[in-house]
């Protein structure tokens, strides 16, 4: 019973504590797509965290809460570890502040100094009005839902680009294709990360039961919710060349956080914070 991983105290945080937020650099994960360091990316796009379990003082000590939502830019040198975001969070809870002004002004400055640019922050109350926004709506992904192909699939074989393709002799179409079978593991603690995946192209059709399977292959990958995401972004570039590409997936939550990072190579309608009912 000494071996039992339950039961095992993992110590947070009584007081206020910047430096718990642990940075990353993309360059390490992007050099593995062939992205020099300080090359032009081939995709724009951002990251977008909601926190669930937002809470501090006012300053008069009474507990305050709300949800967060922080729009990371994808350009940002660096991105901030999951569990290291939630510490921090957590050191805030005893903490007063005079008001969501000087709260928001306080993450500002400690997740811009890690990231080395400003993310965007909002603080969202749960009054009668807030309830209405979107953060709190639940809505599917709209698209052809590629899990409706009744294929045999090795769920443990890794993601093999070279089962993306798409049909060159055919005319060009634009479509949205979905999975809600996306799951890799976070390579920080082992623990699994759920996902649904929207896929809108331009260009040449792209083989659906190759994508279902591609996807599927990311079940034992260990890897961030952002580079996952970018990995699917330059395989199907790369593999299939459609003209116009958007790669968006959203995240379950763990720890009261979710990720939801969206890459696109052109001009497109950047996705609303609408969360899903897994979410």
């Amino acid at each position: 019973m000494t071996n039992l991983i339950l039961g095992k105290n993992t110590p947070y945080p009584d007081r206020y504590d910047p430096d718990l937020l642990f940075a990353i650099p993309r360059e390490k994960n992007r050099r593995q797509l062939n992205i020099a360091p300080n090359s032009v990316l081939p995709f724009m796009g951002v990251d977008i965290w909601n926190a669930y379990e937002l809470s501090w003082l006012n300053i008069k000590g009474k507990p305050q809460i709300a949800i967060g939502e922080f729009t990371i830019p994808a350009d940002s040198t660096y991105l901030i570890e999951s569990k290291s975001l939630k510490l921090y969070l957590n050191s805030l809870n005893q903490m007063r502040f005079l008001d969501i002004t000087d709260l928001k002004k306080t993450m500002q400055r400690d997740l811009s100094k890690k990231l080395g640019l400003n993310p965007q922050i909002e603080i969202r109350s749960l009054d009668t009005e807030a309830l209405i926004e979107k953060p709190f709506k639940i809505q599917e992904m709209n698209g052809k839902l590629l899990d409706r192909l009744d294929i045999d699939v090795d769920p443990n074989l890794v993601s093999d680009p070279l089962l993306l393709r798409a049909d060159r002799g055919a005319a060009q179409v634009s479509e949205i294709l979905v999975s809600q079978l996306l799951k890799s593991n976070c390579p920080v603690t082992g623990q699994p990360d759920w996902a649904s995946v929207q896929i809108e192209y331009h260009g040449c059709p792209i083989n659906e039961e190759g994508l279902l399977r591609y996807l599927i292959g990311f079940r034992n990958v260990n890897e961030f919710h952002e580079h996952c995401v970018e990995t699917i972004f330059c395989d199907l570039l790369r593999e299939c060349k459609p003209e116009k590409l958007s790669v968006y997936a959203r995240y379950t939550r763990r720890g009261g956080l979710d990720i939801n990072p969206f890459r696109t190579n052109h001009n497109a309608l950047w996705p609303s914070n609408i969360r899903h009912a897994r979410q």
